[in-house]
C-alpha cells in the first residue's frame, strides 16, 4: 500500500526544525521488494532499486561509515535531501528501503535542535545524527508505529549538520556507534 505521509518542516528555533522521515523505495515494477533470502552476511537480499519512484531524480552519494580506527563498518547509496522541498518529504513517498539504501539530509550549517518524526510509517528506520566534522553524535532505532498509531507522536531529537536514515537496526547489524564517522561527497 502506497503511503503519503503528511510531513512538515516547522521551525522549532532558528537553529532547529522538525523533519519527517519515512520508509524506502519501490522496486522497478512497483512492488514492495520482499525478501528473497539471505546474502551470506545474515542480511536480507532485496530486489529494490534505489533511488526509484519519487526519488529517481535525486542526486545520490555513497555514504561509508568508519570506526575511529578507520575500519569500514558499512555503506549505503543515499538519496540526498538538501533543500526545503526534499527535507520535509523525507522518505514518505517510498514503500521499502533496500539494505544498502538510505537518505542523507544535509543542512548548510549545523543545527542545535532537530527532531525527526514518523507519521504514516509502515516500518522502522535508524536515524543517525552527524555533526559538521561528520562524526556520529546520536543514533535512534525508530520502530514502525503501532497498528493504531500514525507515528506523529514518535519524535527523535538530535543535533548536527547531517542526518542519515537507513533500514531499521542497520546500525546494530554493523556495530555502528556514536563516535564513528561518515565519509561521503556532496
Amino acid at each position: 500500500m502506497r503511503r503519503r505521509g503528511v510531513l512538515a518542516a516547522m521551525g522549532v528555533a532558528s537553529t532547529g526544525g522538525l523533519a519527517g522521515c519515512g520508509g524506502g523505495a519501490p522496486t522497478a515494477d512497483g512492488e514492495s521488494g520482499e525478501s528473497d533470502g539471505e546474502d551470506g552476511d545474515g542480511d536480507e537480499e532485496t530486489d529494490i532499486e534505489w533511488p526509484a519512484g519519487t526519488y529517481a531524480d535525486y542526486e545520490t552519494t555513497t555514504v561509508v561509515v568508519e570506526s575511529p580506527e578507520g575500519e569500514e563498518l558499512g555503506s549505503v547509496t543515499a538519496a540526498i535531501a538538501d533543500d526545503e522541498e526534499k527535507r520535509p518529504l523525507g522518505l514518505s513517498d517510498a514503500e521499502a528501503l533496500p539494505e544498502d539504501g538510505g537518505m542523507l539530509f544535509a543542512y548548510s550549517e549545523p543545527r542545535d535542535s532537530l527532531t525527526f518524526i514518523m507519521p504514516e510509517m509502515d516500518f522502522g528506520i535508524d536515524i543517525v545524527y552527524v555533526d559538521a566534522e561528520r562524526t556520529i553524535t546520536r543514533i535512534h532505532n525508530a520502530p514502525e508505529p503501532a497498528p493504531n498509531e500514525d507515528g506523529s507522536e514518535q519524535r527523535y531529537p538530535g543535533s548536527g549538520q547531517y542526518v542519515l536514515e537507513v533500514p531499521y537496526e542497520w546500525t546494530d547489524r554493523r556495530d555502528v556507534e556514536v563516535g564513528d564517522t561518515l565519509a561521503f561527497e556532496l
